[in-house]
């Protein structure tokens, strides 16, 4: 079947672009968040494409005076993969890298939005994914993360918020390659192992720069995935990225959420960095479909179907593993101090030796 997508020079494989030529775990994904400096409001957005289930979904999350609402769709493909518009939620990306613009209008819920992001920092393409368990490949993808500022308006409950670039920044991401999605695999493989993921994500922006941090850790932590870069301003010279960097956590008593954390940067010529957070109230990534029970990615709701949610922040219980934590970050270089804002993501499930998480869902002391 010839599509839209058939007229760019995107093919990477000898089919039409509407067949992934890969899996049916095959996702082409877009994520975002922004935030004031004080983090009193915070918004993040997720679409995701999934080529060999012929289905789009997307959701569009907004934090404000501690609730966090949540407007979820899903739709037939059609194969179409460049009509990145799913109920009321759209993309459009209006310069490739450099502008995209993110839509919500959920009349019926009270939740609107006209967002613009504009970059401030260059792509940094991360070291790719790739995860075995037995025999299957359960992760093998490729993430680009660039950290940008935010202009337009949020509506909640008739509520308008204006959203000026000199006070809003954010990140965004664009991922794709093979990870789970839709529903679970009915027969999984014998010989994979217990179920274990650590995962730590930290992009923070400061004014004259940004930073980027992961760390992948199986159950013993050793790290099979980590990157951190250094990258300033949009033509204000090249990233760095360093040559080793570890975190240490200090978890809230009967969580597995992190109350402080700190980043160790070590550059090439041996010098050391570091980044101080400090996390104040966490975002649900369920607000935007990750594990949500219904709006799981990936999942079939039909032709088109929307919805919405709502819940206090405060009032989520400690099994919720996977969040964003808005955090304040102080950076300590020998000839500098800055502070800045930006998120810790954690998905923290089963074992973690450097943690003392010994099974799947013991808390902190």
């Amino acid at each position: 079947m010839i599509t839209k997508g058939d007229d760019y020079p995107l093919h990477q494989t000898p089919e039409p672009v509407a067949y992934t030529g890969a899996n049916r775990n095959f996702y082409d994904r877009f994520f975002f968040n922004g935030y004031c400096p004080d983090g009193s409001v915070f918004f993040a957005a997720a679409m995701g494409i999934y080529p060999y289930l012929n289905i789009l979904d997307g959701a569009f999350s907004v934090v404000l005076d501690g609730v966090q609402h949540n407007v979820y769709g899903s739709r037939v493909l059609h194969m179409e993969r460049l009509d990145t518009q799913v109920g009321p939620i759209s993309v459009e990306i209006q310069q490739p890298l450099r502008v995209l613009t993110l839509r919500c209008d959920d009349g019926e819920n009270g939740v609107r939005a006209d967002l613009t992001f504009t970059a401030r920092c260059e792509v940094q393409e991360e070291p790719r994914f790739t995860r075995r368990s037995g025999s299957q490949m359960v992760m093998d993808s490729t993430r680009m993360t660039q950290h940008g500022s935010w202009s337009g308006w949020i509506e909640i409950k008739g509520k308008r918020i204006q959203v000026h670039e000199s006070d809003y920044r954010g990140t965004r991401d664009r991922s794709w390659g093979i990870r789970g999605v839709g529903e679970s695999d009915s027969q999984p493989n014998p010989e994979s192992g217990p179920a274990q993921f650590y995962w730590l994500w930290a992009p923070l922006n400061f004014d004259d720069r940004a930073t980027l941090y992961h760390l992948n850790d199986d159950a013993e932590g050793r790290a099979w995935n980590s990157n951190g870069v250094i990258t300033p301003l949009l033509d204000h010279g090249d990233s760095e990225r360093m040559v080793r960097v570890f975190s240490e956590l200090t978890f809230f008593s009967g969580r597995r959420h992190a109350k402080s954390a700190l980043i160790t940067f070590e550059r090439e010529d041996g010098e050391i960095i570091t980044i101080e957070l400090a996390t104040e109230w966490n975002f649900y990534m369920r607000g935007i479909g990750y594990t949500h029970p219904e709006w799981r990615h990936g999942t079939y709701h039909g032709e088109l179907a929307t919805g919405y949610d709502e819940f206090v922040v405060s009032d989520v219980g400690a099994s919720d593993l996977h969040v964003q934590a808005f955090c304040q970050a102080k950076m300590h270089m020998p000839d500098a101090e800055l502070s800045g804002q930006g998120v810790l993501e954690q998905l923290i499930l089963g074992p973690h030796k450097p943690s003392g998480f010994d099974g799947l869902l013991d808390m902190a002391p």
